[in-house]
């Protein structure tokens, strides 16, 4: 539709109409199976209303969402088309690793590839909008939502973010098997208070602006269609009402001209937080702040035309919200074609297809980050003779898919033994589960109970105990189950169930040749796991090829290709722990042998592993940092620059990262900061040079009078295989 004729549709629909479009229901209300992540006991919807909605969530798949369309569109009467929304946060049917998993591949590339084919299967299934990417900075484990981010560090989460949006966009939404995208969530919520999830995020604007805002502009620079508000308060204003936040400068400065949609209940939740006293207000505060599309509250629809009338609000507020979806839904084409590319021929064609089980594998492959290989336990040979023992409540899960991903059959998921069966080797391997998930009732976040059965335990572990004390070698496959991450699964303990740290600790007695893959959708507390193990790998939550993966990393036909994308702690107590700390006035060198320093009395001031950290199949050596000038201008960037070599045995694929430190500031800077990777595969033998280019613009920070600038002085730039490296050199930024 041209845009007079959109501008003529908007001068002729009623202020019902245009209120109505404004609203976004739930699926489930139009009397399909949806996915609802709130009580609907409150949403007391009249039919009228509900014909009115403009977009709907949680639902899909084609057949079903024609249905709606039409019944819909019947009930337009200028026969607006809805949008079709979903939580696609790793994947569609083809589930890939959760997006902390994608942000430890440190490629970029990968993440588009992967949201292409989210899109392609989303698409086919009449889905229009993803709410993804999350690039929320994040520095707390204890939040249960870490598993939506891709790490700690803005410049990663940024670019990760910003190739999601490619992959999900494309070249135009409007094209075939594209979706728009929704970047959220706007902003600061990684910062809740305590890793608490909703609760209140307290961040300087220097914080804010510095290290938290770069990834959303990263997004809006690539041109997301949908922006969703936090839950947070931000400066003690909820997001939702925050007027400064969303038009200054989400609006203003940013640029961003699409929709801004409130999250889950928002709007109403207003209230509880004390800002507005009804719903009423509620809306009344939330429209003034710019929020286009009310998810699942009814105070636009039920409120607005009366506060018209008060003046409450103002027709240019209504126009300019209704005037962005319905820009949206000409951006997908949605009046010409309604159903756009859903298409039940097409979803049969690329759902699980060959090709997309392919990438969802070596993404999972390039996700896994190998933390400890005593003694190069792995990669083991996999020949006739070898004995191996698979023990654990994951050895035989099918469950092994983040708590954000909704396959229609979690069978379909290759299990480790399935994988394991299918990789044709002719090692003899068998399979034990050792014990049950946890050693007590437990309710799962999405309303299920794990029922604890005390008659298993003794069975399960002797089971067990026999498989490893015939092993040569023990496969662990624990972790935490997916319920216990993402929304509303913040932890206290950063633990891994005690059930099953009690397998562990007496499958050791019996054999110590223990490799164990970890399940988890955020850090864990693994110091006594390591101790206990030969080897450690971090998995994540894989998705639907971590069966077939696994098989690849422990029998060598690929190397484990992940690093690190959050810190992990020695204890829970350290978070919120990241590498990008800033200096203090009394320094701690990582020892406990220190007085009146910064840190603690009964625990070492350093990570158990640092952010960017992984283990590959072989060792590199990296040279000194040469630089080609030692003065940086603005006008003349520096290039620095490393040879690589591979020092080990077989062919390896290396993660060359490079921070940046400016020594000096007139507000303090942090210890370093990551402003480029790249990845560089070796031969034995073999080296490379891998260079970089170290810019005047990537030291810009807020000085001590707000202004975004940088300052001269010494620095240092760092290239190493981790956020710990020494490996540095000095130059002057003049």
């Amino acid at each position: 539709m041209k845009e007079t004729e959109l501008k003529k549709l908007l001068s002729e629909m009623t202020l019902e109409e245009k209120i109505g479009q404004l609203l976004q229901v739930a699926g489930t209300l139009y009397g399909e199976n949806g996915l609802v992540t709130g009580d609907l006991d409150y949403f007391k919807i009249t039919g009228e209303e509900l014909d009115r909605a403009g977009s709907v969530l949680s639902i899909s798949g084609a057949a079903k969402l024609k249905k709606i369309q039409d019944y819909c569109m019947g009930k337009q009467p200028h026969r607006i088309p809805q949008i079709f929304m979903l939580d696609i946060i790793n994947g569609y049917e083809t589930i890939y690793p959760v997006p902390l998993g994608q942000g430890a591949t440190f490629e970029p590339e990968m993440a588009e590839k992967l949201a292409e084919m989210a899109a392609k299967e989303g698409s086919a299934a009449g889905v229009h909008v993803t709410f993804s990417p999350m690039v929320d900075l994040v520095r707390d484990a204890r939040w249960g939502r870490v598993m939506e981010s891709t790490g700690e560090d803005p410049y990663l989460n940024g670019e990760m973010g910003a190739a999601m949006v490619r992959g999900y966009q494309g070249q135009s939404v409007l094209d075939k098997g594209r979706m728009a995208a929704c970047v959220k969530h706007f902003a600061g919520y990684g910062g809740a208070e305590a890793g608490r999830d909703y609760d209140t995020v307290e961040l300087s604007e220097r914080t804010l602006r510095d290290d938290y805002l770069p990834a959303y502009k990263r997004a809006i620079d690539e041109g997301v269609k949908l922006v969703m508000t936090s839950f947070n308060t931000l400066n003690r204003v909820p997001s939702t009402a925050n007027s400064w936040l969303m038009k200054d400068v989400l609006r203003e400065e940013m640029g961003f001209e699409g929709v801004l949609i409130s999250d889950y209940g928002a709007v109403k939740e207003l209230v509880n937080h004390g800002i507005a006293k009804d719903e009423a207000q509620a809306g009344e505060l939330a429209i003034k702040a710019g929020v286009d599309i009310e998810m699942m509250s009814l105070s636009y629809i039920r409120h607005m035309e009366e506060q018209l009338k008060q003046g409450v609000i103002t027709m240019e507020m209504i126009d300019a919200s209704v005037w962005n979806v319905l820009c949206l839904k000409n951006d997908l084409g949605l009046f010409e074609n309604p159903y756009k590319d859903a298409s039940e021929e097409d979803e049969k064609e690329l759902l699980l297809c060959p090709e997309h089980r392919a990438l969802a594998r070596e993404a999972a492959v390039k996700s896994f980050c190998l933390l400890k290989n005593e003694e190069n336990i792995l990669p083991f040979e996999g020949q006739e003779g070898e004995k191996i023992a698979f023990i654990g409540p994951f050895a035989t899960s099918h469950e092994v898919f983040g708590s954000w991903s909704f396959p229609s059959d979690p069978a379909k998921m290759v299990s480790i033994k399935e994988g394991m069966e299918g990789s044709n080797k002719n090692a003899s391997m068998t399979f034990a589960k050792g014990c049950q998930m946890f050693g007590h009732d437990f309710k799962l976040k999405d309303g299920r109970w794990f029922r604890y059965d005390a008659s298993l335990k003794e069975p399960l572990l002797e089971e067990a105990l026999r498989a490893a004390k015939d092993a040569d070698k023990v496969v662990l496959c624990i972790g935490e189950h997916q319920q216990m991450t993402g929304e509303a699964a913040s932890r206290t303990r950063l633990q891994i169930p005690e059930e099953q740290m009690e397998l562990l600790r007496k499958v050791w007695e019996v054999n110590q040749n223990i490799v164990t893959i970890v399940f988890a959708g955020r850090p864990l507390e693994l110091m006594e796991v390591s101790g206990w193990s030969k080897a450690v790998m971090m998995a994540w939550f894989p998705g639907c090829e971590t069966g077939n993966a696994i098989a690849d990393v422990l029998f060598g036909a690929k190397e484990p290709g992940g690093r690190l994308p959050m810190s992990f702690p020695y204890v829970v107590a350290q978070e919120p722990c990241y590498y990008n700390r800033f200096r203090s006035g009394r320094p701690n060198n990582g020892t406990l042998e220190q007085g009146f320093v910064m840190g603690y009395i009964d625990q070492i001031d350093k990570m158990l592993y640092p952010f960017g950290f992984g283990l590959g199949y072989t060792t590199f050596a990296y040279s000194p940092v040469s630089l080609s000038a030692q003065e940086l201008t603005g006008e003349q960037p520096i290039i620095a620059k490393v040879t690589v070599t591979n020092t080990g045995h077989r062919e390896g694929t290396e993660t060359v990262q490079m921070y940046i430190c400016d020594l000096f500031g007139s507000v303090v800077r942090p210890n370093r900061q990551l402003k480029g990777f790249t990845k560089v595969t070796l031969q034995p033998g073999e080296s490379k040079e891998v260079s970089f280019t170290v810019t005047e613009e990537m030291f810009r920070f807020l000085n001590i009078r707000m202004d975004y600038v940088s300052e001269p002085g010494d620095c240092k730039v760092f290239i190493g295989p981790d956020s710990t490296t020494g490996n540095g050199a000095d130059f002057v930024l003049k």
